[in-house]
């Protein structure tokens, strides 16, 4: 092709800088385009001085040669793009079989060397369709045993091939050696303790690293204790891992927590992976006074934190304890808001009788206090916000006037804006419909939403709601508890049994206090007569078979319509209501339609005191 491209610069269509370009391209048949990525030179034309390429997104794109030469760049056929095009099904049998030979031949297209997120772009997911992670860390384990590829620690470096050859031990102690301050040796051990099993001599590179992090120790343990900390757990896991004994003067862990009796100011220091090590540790030097340390600590830490001394006071016996300082801290308004956060997140019937309306209530005050305090986040905020059944969960045992103080509460709050009040505030009147009078302003009395009961039926429905809330509901709290203490919660039939019978106490709770909010009592004493209105009684004939009959018209509550007494909200009691003397109704009676006329109306007392 050179001298074809030689003949285009003698007829002055191309200049001779462009031919040496030219020619690589033709040569490899791959080229790649900064804003057109890779493609596939389909056509070579001398003729008409130009390139015909496949692009990913242009196909069949036609491209002078001069604009080619300066703008395309060489792709050689061995290159892991050209390997793509030119045969993908050879590639993903490398990926299944051969990890090494690929993540070789991603390196030597990219000059021998590419960062982790290089290669993954450029193998999924085309060469490898599914679980890409879980085949990068399988790849991971054979580079860093081949002595070949040198791994990185961290992400945003380089993987780099090395035609020599270097032993993992030989590679472990040099980058331990070459790691500058205790961190970045910290690194390092890391990956000595994962490697370990490959390691050749592993007393010899234990022994090394060992009496390096004690140097280190011994300088760090006073100016940076949290710092000492990490590379004593460090040091006597590497030391068990490789089987050696404990030496005597070594700086210990309950050394370091006798300098700093308040876990506190190290846990803040130390990465979060370390924090269930660093409270075991302080556990184990303070054997005593520890659970204290932690009921203090944890409405000060954040919310991870809290979950994890949480956890190590409830699996050391110290529940108890916990939801005693959990529930004063709420009752008082003095949890923090990432307590609060672990809280609301964790929700477990283990705390069934802590979470209430008053978590809701300590929640809107922890974030209108934290909004004085720039260093704290939103996250309660965004939390209670983004979960949806947050606050009906945690208003489900209030009695309807604690809802409705909690309504104004958060109506009045300064720490949500318009929009996100609105949101909250649908929640509650989706479960709570009552309550929306408080939201518009709407009168709750007006007769279209009102239910007109008798005061026996009210009452009898207001013991229940009592006797619901005050035992039935707190009884069935202690079963999930302790149905929940049995074990496996998937095959705990108890558990599963009072979840099911929670669900139909509270959605019954649910339905009383809305139409406890809706009613209001009469005694039916005096009603109108000129009309049917409730607490008449009514005789109407049948204009089909010229027969009568005679209804009762009651509250909402009190209906018993084999003894012709009817509640006003049936259809026949919808029907015959508001209608005088003489007018005539279309009544839906055993299955069908008939047509009766009002007789006579008379007061329900009147006429049952004659009788």
């Amino acid at each position: 092709m050179k001298e074809e491209f030689e003949k285009l610069v003698a007829a002055g269509k191309i200049n001779r800088n462009h031919v040496e370009p030219l020619v690589q391209l033709a040569k490899g048949g791959y080229c790649t385009h900064r804003s057109w990525g890779f493609g596939k030179i389909t056509t070579v034309d001398t003729v008409f001085g130009r390139f015909v390429i496949d692009f990913h997104a242009k196909t069949g794109h036609s491209m002078d040669l001069a604009f080619a030469a300066e703008s395309l760049k060489a792709i050689p056929g061995d290159h892991i793009l050209a390997r793509k095009a030119a045969d993908i099904g050879a590639l993903r049998q490398m990926a299944a079989l051969h990890h090494l030979d690929l993540i070789k031949l991603v390196l030597e297209s990219f000059g021998g060397r590419a960062t982790p997120d290089q290669i993954q772009s450029v193998l999924v997911p085309d060469v490898i369709t599914s679980d890409y992670k879980k085949w990068w860390e399988a790849a991971k384990k054979e580079m860093k045993k081949d002595g070949h590829f040198i791994v990185p620690l961290k992400k945003t470096e380089p993987v780099i091939y090395q035609a020599q050859e270097v032993s993992l031990t030989a590679r472990l102690l040099k980058e331990f050696r070459a790691a500058k301050g205790l961190k970045a040796r910290l690194l390092v051990v890391g990956e000595l303790q994962k490697s370990l099993a490959d390691v050749d001599d592993k007393a010899t590179v234990a022994t090394e690293v060992i009496n390096g992090l004690n140097t280190d120790i011994n300088a760090h343990q006073r100016p940076q204790p949290a710092l000492a900390l990490e590379a004593i757990f460090a040091r006597d896991e590497l030391r068990e891992a490789a089987g050696l004994p404990a030496a005597e003067g070594d700086v210990t862990a309950p050394a370091i927590w006798a300098q700093n009796p308040k876990p506190g100011p190290l846990l803040d220091l130390m990465p979060a992976a370390k924090h269930r090590r660093a409270l075991l540790s302080f556990k184990e030097s303070t054997p005593v006074l520890w659970h204290e340390a932690l009921l203090t600590l944890i409405n000060y830490v954040p919310a991870k934190l809290a979950g994890e001394c949480a956890q190590m006071l409830m699996q050391n016996g110290k529940l108890d304890q916990m939801k005693e300082t959990l529930a004063r801290l709420i009752s008082q308004h003095q949890a923090s808001s990432e307590l609060l956060l672990w809280l609301g997140k964790e929700r477990s019937d283990t705390f069934a009788d802590i979470l209430g309306p008053e978590v809701f209530r300590a929640m809107v005050t922890a974030i209108e206090r934290d909004q004085f305090n720039e260093r704290k986040s939103n996250r309660l905020r965004d939390f209670i916000l983004a979960d949806q059944a947050l606050i009906v969960e945690l208003i489900g045992s209030a009695d309807l006037e604690v809802i409705k103080d909690l309504t104004r509460a958060l109506q009045l709050s300064p720490s949500f804006d318009d929009m996100d009040k609105r949101s909250l505030l649908a929640r509650i009147v989706k479960q709570y419909p009552v309550v929306q009078s408080l939201i518009t302003g709407e009168q709750t009395a007006k007769q279209d939403t009102a239910l007109i009961v008798s005061w026996d039926s009210l009452e009898k429905r207001k013991n229940e709601y009592t006797d619901l809330v005050q035992k039935k509901i707190p009884a069935n709290s202690k079963d999930i508890a302790l149905a929940r203490s049995y074990g496996d919660l998937r095959e705990n039939h108890e558990y599963k049994a009072a979840k099911e019978t929670q669900k139909v106490l509270m959605r019954r709770k649910s339905e009383l206090e809305v139409q406890l909010g809706r009613a209001r009592g009469t005694d039916y004493a005096n009603p109108k007569t000129d009309l049917v209105s409730i607490g008449t009684v009514v005789r109407v004939t049948d204009l089909g078979t010229q027969q009568s009959e005679t209804f009762t018209v009651v509250g909402a509550w009190d209906g018993e319509p084999e003894q012709g007494i009817i509640s006003y909200l049936t259809p026949i009691g919808q029907a015959l209501l508001n209608q005088p003397v003489g007018k005539e109704v279309e009544l839906d009676s055993d299955g069908g339609k008939k047509r009766y006329r009002v007789e006579s109306i008379e007061a329900w007392k009147t006429a049952a005191a004659a009788a």
